[in-house]
């Protein structure tokens, strides 16, 4: 077991164990009521691997030598839509999106896998051992007996049925195939990258005879669909190793059949200001979003955000370096098509495109306008702006830097935070100048201006000021004052008006540590 994971369960061989494990009230109540009208009853799967890792698992699977007519009636709530017997007990008004859908399989036996993807038939068994010898890694091949509440509330006692040895691996830290594993990746070749997955979310190390046989039968994965692929390369991005995962697919010769366009950034050198080549650059800045815990798309974008650069390189003899002019440009559309191919939403490509697109807005401080960080806030969306400045962070992190915020990211985000505060102008008025003159019967000219300034001034006091009748009457009222006493009262609104933004402005770049 990897170092900072924790296990009280002892190793088996062949084995049982008893122990207490934290277990939802719901999961024991779908495994006692099939219990209850005389069916076995399991946690099996990543769940109890998981509880002997002390994770939070993220779902709960029960298998059981019940057939599907069975769990149905046992059950309020159930549905049934897959042709292998899993029937989804559906629990009503919990919060813990885990144990919405409780997934419950009768023990089976499947035929062999013709497309690689799903057996091309399954049998309903009565024996535990052969649900648990079809299953993928030793490490989710361990099944979970609940017998009794346990020492504490929340506590249950149980049993650990162990056939594989997979409690000896999770001490180990090792993915290894149950049986033979050509035969497990040919049933099923998205196996393959659930490997490199668990790897990457636990920190193992896949077993020498399983990582030889990822390698032999990579191609199988060219069989998978899209969708799923898709699903376990975000499970890998989203783990706290993304770097290790992506490149253990590269290793094993799956990465061609997910993301081919990584690969060409492999060996392309950079200019002085990387320590890197593109590839390393590109998955040191995506394992930086992982350690601060940074959304999937800043992570999307990180991942794609340099891809546009073996494409552009060019050498500079004026500069005696390497250049990548619009490899930004060319980034977003390498980044659209790839994405488009995995069946990413229009949203999430959307929104990844504008990152990688704009990832090189941000330059020299001394030249940068707040106008043109308003036109980058148009551009990217208000929404997404602060995505934008966290794939900027990983990308200088990823060039080998120490410092993630020097001081002309701070004066970024001072200025981003600047034109992100809502305008105060007289165009929150509930009144404009046409109407004023409507009202007043005063001909355009400076007098209009400044009886905006000044009913803007009452309504920043008071808010409730804001109605159209009360602007209105006001106006007509202001409208009565000379024209000395007009202005005055106009520019004494602006004056104050600006010596609040400027207090406001300061307290931003205070916080920011700039000028």
């Amino acid at each position: 077991m990897k170092k900072g994971q924790n296990s009280n369960v002892r190793q088996t061989e062949g084995g049982i164990a008893v122990i207490e494990f934290s277990i939802p009230t719901e999961v024991v109540a779908v495994a006692k009521t099939l219990e209850g009208k005389s069916f076995e009853a399991y946690l099996v799967g990543g769940c109890v691997r998981d509880l002997i890792l002390n994770r939070k698992p993220k779902d709960w699977d029960i298998t059981t030598n019940a057939n599907p007519d069975n769990i149905i009636q046992s059950f309020k709530e159930t549905f049934y839509e897959n042709e292998y017997g899993t029937v989804g007990v559906v629990n009503e008004g919990v919060e813990d999106q885990s144990l919405k859908v409780i997934e419950v399989t009768p023990y089976r036996l499947e035929e062999k896998y013709s497309d690689s993807r799903r057996p091309d038939s399954v049998t309903f068994s009565g024996e535990l051992k052969d649900d648990l010898k079809r299953r993928d890694f030793t490490i989710n091949a361990i099944a979970l007996k609940i017998i009794g509440e346990g020492s504490k509330k929340g506590l249950y006692r149980a049993t650990i049925t162990d056939l594989f040895g997979g409690i000896k691996d999770l001490h180990n830290g090792v993915v290894k195939a149950v049986g033979d594993a050509n035969e497990r990746f040919s049933e099923d070749a998205l196996r393959m990258m659930r490997a490199v997955r668990i790897s990457a979310e636990l920190g193992f190390a896949i077993e020498e005879k399983t990582e030889q046989a990822v390698i032999d039968n990579s191609a199988f994965l060219q069989k998978i669909a899209v969708e799923r692929i898709r699903d376990e390369l975000i499970r890998i991005i989203m783990s706290d190793n993304p770097m290790a995962g992506i490149n253990l697919c590269r290793k094993l010769g799956l990465l061609k059949y997910i993301l081919p366009e990584l690969e060409v950034a492999i060996g392309v050198e950079q200019n002085q200001a990387h320590s890197y080549d593109v590839w390393e650059h590109i998955l040191r800045s995506v394992q930086h979003g992982a350690k601060n815990g940074w959304s999937l798309d800043v992570r999307l974008a990180t991942l794609f955000h340099d891809i546009g650069k073996p494409g552009t390189r060019e050498w500079s003899k004026e500069k005696n370096d390497w250049s990548f002019h619009g490899h930004d440009l060319l980034g977003a559309k390498i980044a659209a098509k790839a994405m488009a191919r995995l069946r990413f939403s229009t949203k999430e490509i959307d929104k990844t495109t504008k990152l990688v697109r704009w990832h090189m807005f941000f330059s020299d401080t001394e030249q940068i306008t707040l106008s043109a960080v308003r036109r980058i806030v148009t551009r990217v969306g208000p929404e997404n702006i602060w995505d934008l400045m966290k794939v900027r962070m990983c990308d200088r992190i990823g060039t080998g830097r120490p410092k993630e915020s020097p001081y002309r990211l701070r004066k970024y985000q001072s200025m981003i935070e600047e034109v992100l505060r809502d305008p105060i102008s007289v165009a929150m008025l509930k009144i404009n100048g046409s109407k004023i003159m409507e009202v007043t019967k005063l001909e355009p000219g400076p007098k209009i201006g400044y009886i905006l300034n000044a009913l803007l001034e009452g309504v920043l006091e008071d808010p409730k000021k804001n109605t159209n009748e009360y602007l209105e009457s006001s106006a007509v009222k202001m409208a009565l004052l000379s024209d000395i006493e007009l202005k005055k009262l106009g520019e004494s609104a602006v004056n104050k008006r600006e010596a609040e933004e400027n207090k406001e402005i300061e307290e931003i770049r205070k916080k920011y540590w700039v000028k």
